[in-house]
């Protein structure tokens, strides 16, 4: 059990207790976490800083980042166009929810092939001058990133056309969910990563940072979301019924795993 908590607006104490009990009502267990400890403690992302930090160095030193001074404002302009999430139908964040697809960046920031200019500025390696603009990997416009999921079968995603440059250190000092994810399912030994098919495109980019980083990919398998009745993929955002909610309202385990709810659910 690893708990997903970088982003400091939506994670409190309180939510993530609720989480594991939520979890642990439905008859899901773990034989490591955050509540029981294990070999590659810390099990929570906001204690795993370090971790973060050495893998985002490592891409820094290997030339595969550059600085990104651009404002959300600056990113709004460049686009011109709003970016609409195929499930949601709502205009994507220029600055996304980091389990969102992230719009493909006009490279206003990017540095020209083969320039001379120098992107690590004096004292860029130091975390405190990381902090006060992102972070981008830079990708190889038009090359085809191909894997085999063991659900969904071949996957391939093209640079540049399907996703651009992506943000892997955030301006506030903290790493992406790319990095985050990619650095903790290396250090704990991660060999099957199973989750929603709203994030296939976020493999592209993860099986990016695993190459430049030297490290195994793990076996994918992306599943079908649950939906609601307009498609849209369940999130508090959009006012669906929790866990907690479902469970106060008198429904059972069984009721959940096997999909058994009634239509005005």
């Amino acid at each position: 059990m690893r708990m997903e908590d970088l982003d400091p607006d939506r994670s409190r104490a309180a939510y993530a207790e609720a989480a594991l009990e939520d979890l642990r009502w439905l008859g899901i267990r773990w034989q490591e976490g955050p509540d029981i400890g294990g070999p590659f403690a810390p099990y929570a992302q906001s204690g795993r800083g370090p971790v973060y930090l050495e893998a985002w160095r490592m891409l820094q030193s290997g030339g595969f980042l550059y600085p990104c001074r651009c404002s959300r404002k600056d990113l709004e302009s460049a686009l011109a166009a709003p970016h609409e999430s195929a499930s949601t139908g709502a205009q994507a964040s220029p600055t996304p929810d980091p389990l969102d697809d992230e719009p493909i960046y006009p490279g206003t920031c990017r540095p020209q092939q083969g320039s001379s200019e120098q992107v690590l500025e004096s004292g860029a390696n130091r975390i405190d001058k990381a902090e006060g603009f992102h972070w981008r990997f830079r990708v190889n416009d038009g090359e085809a990133i191909e894997f085999e999921d063991r659900n969904l079968g071949k996957q391939r995603f093209v640079a540049g056309r399907d996703f651009g440059d992506f943000v892997v250190w955030r301006r506030d000092g903290g790493p992406s969910y790319q990095l985050a994810c990619v650095a903790d399912d290396a250090a704990m030994n991660v060999t099957e990563v199973v989750r929603g098919a709203d994030l296939l495109k976020s493999t592209a980019r993860q099986i990016l940072l695993n190459r430049a980083l030297s490290l195994p990919n793990p076996d994918w398998f992306h599943c079908g979301l649950v939906v609601d009745s307009n498609g849209r993929r369940l999130a508090k955002r959009h006012d669906s019924l929790s866990l907690r909610t479902l469970r106060q309202r008198g429904f059972s385990p069984m009721n959940i795993l096997s999909g058994e709810l009634p239509v005005e659910v």
